[in-house]
């Protein structure tokens, strides 16, 4: 049975992401290989689509290849996954595509490349590695907490910094509710549960309950939801934070809201929170939202937690039965080794890089706070990934729907968790 992957994302290698490293030697850059082949490329990104196709063009201009640049996800009801399937049964595979972590790698380990010593691979201690063999390209470090509008947490008396467990968070949540004329707010937390947005849901926020408050790498609450062991107080302790979340929402938008309902909400200071990440920077950007802002940790417990989840999020894999692998390769080394990829990841898509040789970092306020989390240890793990994408999707972003909804409700939420985990 292939073993389980945990990605240790050490404060040594943390700092290399923000710092510099020894360069090792580039490939031949872009414009050196040129003619020939064409390169397809699906991501799951909508967020920097832009960014992504001009970059794609650019590419291709620099070195005589097609480049197809394709993004899913998003507010989309069509998941990666499932396209990819389309993809494959039409005989349409791409030749670079998207493995958010183990589950999604067994689907496709059959035509995944074996990507062991690329030269991209030297620069990065956080590639996807199966038995000793490195087939995933880190598109980025990425994380997430609760997103805060530092302006209106100083308006309401409020330290961001004392925003470290549950109570403080309800206290917090009660206080801002009531002077949200005040603040010309229309709810304190942007969250949204809807049906097209159960990655919120049943990926991002079920990770609290998976690693919130435990070592980075710690699997022990994930392995034993796998097992159908499940911890009553933890879980309960996870329903109330939800609970929270639901309860200061705007109901418009937690229900039927997509992306850009509940990420422009917080970036027009219609909402103090977002329950977001860090590739929201381009959203701010584009907004002009100029309000000073971070990170909060996730308030699932009610013991404190300091930190935020931190991790490569997902990885470029390539086709290997692809007649355009060696275009592939040199796609992905020229993202890594060429100025105009570093500056593609970095300043147009505000990723925070994963790779020691780039030393460009992301002007996002947000991209900032993860970095500034990750320099000072405070970063819980993604075991999100370590469960099925089809569990995630169809078994547990209903229960959160549901529960949005209001037709059920904690006691009932908690039961269908429950059972989720013991019938998997």
């Amino acid at each position: 049975m292939k073993r389980i992957l945990t990605v240790l994302l050490t404060l040594s290698v943390l700092a290399a992401l923000v710092g510099c490293s020894k360069k090792a030697d580039a490939p031949k850059a872009a414009e050196e290989v040129k003619g020939g082949g064409s390169v397809t490329l699906v991501q799951n990104k909508p967020e920097i689509d832009p960014q992504l196709q001009a970059y794609g063009a650019l590419w291709a201009e620099k070195t005589g290849h097609e480049a197809i640049m394709k993004s899913v996800g998003g507010s989309s009801s069509i998941t990666l996954g499932q396209q990819l399937r389309a993809d494959y049964a039409a005989g349409e595979m791409p030749d670079i595509f998207i493995i958010a972590g183990i589950e999604d790698y067994k689907e496709w380990e059959s035509i995944i490349l074996d990507m062991s010593g690329e030269p991209w691979t030297k620069e990065t201690s956080v590639a996807f590695t199966v038995d000793g063999k490195t087939v995933g390209f880190p598109v980025a470090v990425e994380g997430w907490g609760m997103a805060y509008n530092k302006d209106m947490l100083d308006k309401a008396g409020i330290d961001p910094a004392s925003l470290t467990n549950y109570d403080a968070y309800k206290a917090a949540f009660e206080k801002l509710d009531g002077m949200k004329e005040e603040l010309g707010v229309d709810s304190v937390v942007s969250m949204a549960a809807g049906p097209e947005m159960g990655w919120v849901t049943a990926h991002h926020n079920f990770n609290s309950l998976l690693s919130n408050g435990l070592p980075y790498g710690d699997q022990s609450a994930a392995q034993d939801l796998l097992d159908g062991k499940v911890d009553a107080k933890r879980l309960g302790e996870y329903a109330d934070w939800v609970e929270l979340l639901f309860m200061y929402a705007d109901p418009a938008v937690l229900t039927t809201g997509n992306y850009d309902s509940q990420v422009g909400a917080f970036a027009t200071s219609k909402a103090v929170f977002l329950h977001q990440g860090n590739w929201t920077d381009p959203n701010m950007a584009q907004a002009n939202a100029t309000f000073k802002m971070g990170f909060a940790p996730h308030g699932s417990m009610k013991a404190d937690t300091e930190g935020i989840f931190v991790s490569a999020p997902s990885f470029y894999v390539i086709n290997k039965d692809s007649k355009n692998v060696e275009a592939a390769k040199q796609f992905l080394n020229d993202m890594v080794f060429t100025a105009e990829g570093q500056n593609f990841m970095v300043n147009e898509a505000g990723m925070i890089p994963a790779y020691a040789n780039v030393n460009l970092n992301p002007a996002g306020q947000l991209s900032k706070s993860v970095q500034e989390w990750s320099a000072k240890g405070g970063v819980y793990s993604w075991n999100q990934y370590l469960f099925s994408g089809d569990f995630r999707d169809q078994t547990l972003a209903p229960i959160y729907n549901q529960f949005a909804n209001g037709a059920i409700d904690k006691a009932q939420f908690v039961q269908l968790m429950t059972e989720a985990f013991q019938n998997r």
